[in-house]
């Protein structure tokens, strides 16, 4: 069935507000500017402050889920589930996850490309499936094994080849390189225990979509916010490139930001991007298909890679190229999207009726057990 103009619209939405997302931090990073007290032309290097304006992003769609209801109440046939009641605190320990990955995730970014920033967040997958295993009590298919094991396979592909390029790249310093990507890796840890966190706690209490992203954004924009009051006196040495060397020198971004206006421009491209990339892929889900959401997001890593060829920020690499192919690999087998074309085989196609009753049956086994909330479709 061919797309209309709106599902048309809300894909490339998805996938331009998605790779911006990304290259507006990475351009922040690529800044140099004076700070306060006459200080030296230094690089823009505030991640902490990069991650409060995500969670601003976040937060405002918080906003949105409340216009979109004003809007659909006022309407002779409203239409807009908003969900049931619920304890807003529950949102609070995924949300301190949140925090602490993309706080690491922006440390990380400043170290390496931002293609393989991008691609290296795909490990999510291992883990989460691990998780969702030993606590969630879900059993994976094959095929999701093996697009685990294939996962593994291309993040040590694109491991290599960071390798590589960390011996040629005058911008980053091989060590740096490393850092950021084990940096990477460990923040998808906590982000598969955020997943498993909401899936556990959270959707079982049918919260709307936009409402769950806008309330643990404003528990990360709070709490971050306060932070950044101790991290101004938290002396860490090398390890931070601000002229202090602390943990976070928020003054230090304002005053940056002040003799460079285009950095807040970066960051607004940030913050902005972030807000419109949940609402787009909330729906694209709804409107299209979660598979559709799933292919969008893969895409956007090859978006952001081919940008950051074309503005000269990384230099091209054969090995970066093997490992997005053996990545989006990995991801599809995971999230089933070769489950279509194997439909079109007979013999295939009576295989995967076969898994999927088999599923059902231990859906509803875990739906008796109180183990999992009715309607949930991972």
């Amino acid at each position: 069935m061919a797309w209309t103009k709106y599902q048309l619209f809300l894909a490339g939405l998805m996938l331009t507000t998605g790779s911006i997302n990304t290259l507006s931090a990475k351009w922040a990073d690529m800044f140099s500017a004076k700070g306060c007290h006459g200080d030296a032309e230094h690089s823009f290097s505030h991640p902490f402050v990069q991650a409060v304006g995500m969670f601003l992003g976040e937060f405002s769609c918080l906003a949105v889920f409340y216009i979109l209801l004003c809007h659909d109440r006022r309407s002779p046939e409203p239409r807009m589930n908003p969900g049931q009641s619920f304890n807003p605190l529950l949102f609070f320990p995924p949300a301190m996850c949140d925090m602490t990955a993309t706080s690491i995730m922006y440390v990380a970014l400043n170290m390496t490309s931002a293609s393989s920033f991008q691609m290296l967040r795909g490990a999510v997958i291992i883990f989460t499936g691990l998780l969702s295993v030993a606590f969630l009590g879900r059993r994976l298919q094959p095929s999701q094994w093996l697009g685990i094991f294939i996962t593994i396979l291309g993040l040590v592909v694109v491991g290599l080849a960071d390798l590589v390029s960390g011996h040629k790249d005058d911008s980053h310093k091989l060590s740096d390189v490393i850092t950021g990507d084990l940096l990477i890796i460990m923040a998808q840890i906590i982000v598969s225990v955020q997943m498993v966190l909401e899936e556990k706690f959270v959707y079982k209490h049918d919260v709307h979509p936009l409402r769950a992203v806008g309330t643990e954004g404003l528990f990360g924009f709070v709490v971050l916010s306060l932070l950044l009051i101790p991290m101004y006196f938290i002396y860490v040495g090398n390890f931070s490139n601000n002229p202090r060397q602390v943990l976070e020198d928020a003054l230090d971004a304002f005053c940056q930001i002040g003799h460079k206006p285009l950095i807040l421009l970066a960051l607004l491209g940030n913050t902005v991007s972030i807000a419109f990339f949940n609402f787009a892929g909330i729906s694209v889900t709804k409107e299209i298909s979660a598979t559709t959401r799933m292919v969008l997001d893969s895409l956007r890593t090859l978006v952001i890679w081919v940008v950051s060829l074309a503005l000269g920020w990384e230099q091209f690499h054969g090995l970066q190229v093997l490992g997005f192919l053996v990545l989006l690999t990995g991801t599809a087998l995971y999230n089933g999207l070769h489950r279509p074309l194997l439909a079109k085989i007979p013999w295939c196609a009576a295989r995967m009726n076969l898994e999927e009753d088999s599923s059902e049956a231990e859906r509803e086994r875990l739906l008796n057990d109180g183990r999992v909330h009715a309607g949930e479709d991972t």
